[in-house]
């Protein structure tokens, strides 16, 4: 779905059933015009994309577009019954993506049920005709996409773990490229293979599309160059290793360098949570230098952090810096007109007296809160409401600015268990148009403390200050980096610890903000943001298009 002429395009997305086979079966999965992973759409700096997607599924979906900002066109967003109403099987739903200030790789996905876990694919978007890259212009581009497989239905295995009350089935096998590559079993035929000239520069488009976990990456002997992520621009960092939270992307550089040979790609999963179930094994691909020469055997593995290594995964995240020059400036809010403090939970909700459950010693269902506030996905859509003015039996307007619950957040046991139990409801926040706004992600130790990525839809925010433990304005504050933080839409706040963003709340519309881990999410760890209209004509929200899927 190449588009990238400048101005506007269209294309089609065919959502259907297609048969794939992996780990020596065949199963039917969801994709998109028929390919795992589903196609790239490219497009320039600015333009408008319309893709007209036609549920030919069996089941409801949604498709959103991952760091777009949709200036006051919180319509085609996408997150099921936040914004809209799911496209059901037989219906159709033309989407306008309206480009803004994103340049680089972002990402689009299934935003209903669990269905992303095969409905995803990169969304490229160059300089503006006329202008180039602000580095070296590489001699080839390369998807990097990381996944996960898993040999069961994912909507099975997706009620299983609603029902059950537990942790979801793990996945059977990481991927790249659609491909677990040849450590798998009958894998080694389909890894994906990166051909390579001696001396080239190649830059890796590069998401984590996987669904529970960040991931560690790196290519055998050869260091990478971050150059972008979240569709910004980042000062060169150079690493031997990448951490890459779900819903992220980085735009990388490495130079083919190193003596004619075979050299692994390899990615696996951060997990710091030793009570976490996770798949341990590693993905692969292979980097295959071009000429005449007798590879390695067996291939040059590199060399990447533990699983559970924390101080890895939070100094690499913990690196990244805007490029903050003059032809990409940034403009962080220096002052604030709404603080917000915002602790994020897992949580356990014990059972009724007739349900058998697999939490906590199977007394409990986990949940997952902001502010010890589960949410409650309506069934209806919020938006919609929201544009109507008919709130009520939708959404409430009550969601608190700071937890209702004090507590010394990160202690590492003993911490009171009635602390676990949540309030279930569907609150928004309200923002007045154009105000900047600061909010400080609190990670805590409740039931068990994880990282969790956030991703804010509508808006990309700055991530001025991070660290481990309890965050304390009077001591952290003043250690903020307001000269060249990173412009994010997610980021992984640290398992245990704290992040602070900014941002300028100058999208009106309806935003949702949730933890991208898929099982976080769905036990309930996000949160609705309504910007409300300006005073201008062009500071309001677009009305509805025509074809809005009925809800």
């Amino acid at each position: 779905m190449e588009l990238a002429q400048g101005g506007a395009g269209r294309c089609g997305a065919w959502v259907q059933e297609t048969n794939y086979t992996r780990l020596c079966n065949t199963k039917s999965i969801l994709t998109v015009n028929g390919l795992f992973p589903g196609p790239t759409i490219t497009a320039r700096r600015g333009d408008t994309v319309i893709v007209d997607v036609i549920n030919n599924g069996n089941h409801n979906i949604t498709i959103h577009w991952h760091g777009v900002k949709q200036p006051r066109n919180p319509w085609s967003d996408g997150p099921e019954f936040v914004t809209q109403c799911p496209i059901q099987p037989g219906g159709n739903f033309s989407q306008t993506v309206l480009l803004s200030d994103e340049e680089g790789t972002l990402w689009w996905h299934a935003h209903s049920d669990w269905s992303r876990a095969t409905v995803y694919g990169l969304f490229v978007i160059l300089p503006r005709l006329g202008t180039t890259y602000p580095f070296r212009q590489p001699d080839e581009e390369v998807p990097v996409l990381l996944g996960e497989w898993w040999q069961a239905d994912i909507q099975t295995v997706m009620e299983n773990f609603l029902e059950s009350g537990g942790d979801p089935a793990i996945s059977d096998a990481l991927t790249i490229n659609g491909q677990p590559g040849d450590l798998y079993n009958c894998s080694a035929s389909g890894t994906t293979k990166i051909k390579v000239d001696q001396g080239k520069t190649y830059l890796l488009r590069m998401v984590n599309a996987g669904m529970n976990n960040l991931m560690f990456f790196g290519i055998a002997n050869h260091s990478l160059t971050v150059v972008g992520s979240d569709g910004a621009y980042t000062k060169p960092l150079v690493s031997n290793y990448i951490t890459i939270a779900p819903g992220q992307t980085i735009d990388l550089l490495f130079e083919a360098n190193q003596p004619n040979n075979r050299y692994y790609v390899a990615a696996k999963l951060f997990n710091g949570q030793p009570a976490s179930r996770f798949q341990n094994s590693t993905t692969t691909a292979i980097i295959e230098y071009s000429g005449n020469y007798t590879p390695s055997n067996p291939l040059i593995v590199p060399s990447l952090p533990a699983s559970n290594d924390r101080n890895a995964s939070f100094n690499f995240t913990s690196s990244l810096r805007s490029l903050a020059s003059a032809e990409h400036p940034i403009d962080v809010p220096l002052t604030i007109k709404r603080t917000l403090f915002y602790t994020l939970s897992i949580n356990a909700i014990p059972c009724a007296a007739n349900e058998t459950c697999e939490a906590i010693r199977n007394t409990s269902r986990f949940a997952a809160s902001i502010n010890n506030i589960t949410f409650d996905m309506p069934s209806s859509s919020v938006l919609q409401a929201y544009y109507r003015g008919v709130s009520s039996g939708v959404y409430g307007d009550d969601f608190p600015d700071n937890p209702p619950l004090k507590f010394n957040y990160t202690q590492a046991s003993g911490l009171n268990a009635t602390l676990r139990l949540p309030t279930v409801g569907t609150e928004v926040t309200l923002l007045k148009h154009n105000h900047t706004v600061e909010l400080v992600f609190q990670g805590t130790n409740l039931v068990a403390g994880v990282d969790h990525p956030m991703h804010l839809h509508g808006h990309s925010f700055y991530v001025v200050g991070s660290g481990f433990g309890n965050y304390k304005r009077s001591r952290d504050a003043p250690n903020y980096n307001l000269v060249d933080p990173p412009h994010m839409q997610t980021i992984a706040v640290p398992q245990n610890g704290w992040t602070a963003i900014r941002f300028k709340a100058d999208n009106p519309g309806v935003w949702f903000m949730h933890c991208h881990f898929e099982r976080h999410v769905s036990w309930g760890m996000g949160m609705v943001f309504i910007v409300r209209n300006g005073k201008a004509s062009n500071d309001k929200v677009l009305p509805p298009p025509a074809d809005m899927p009925p809800c």
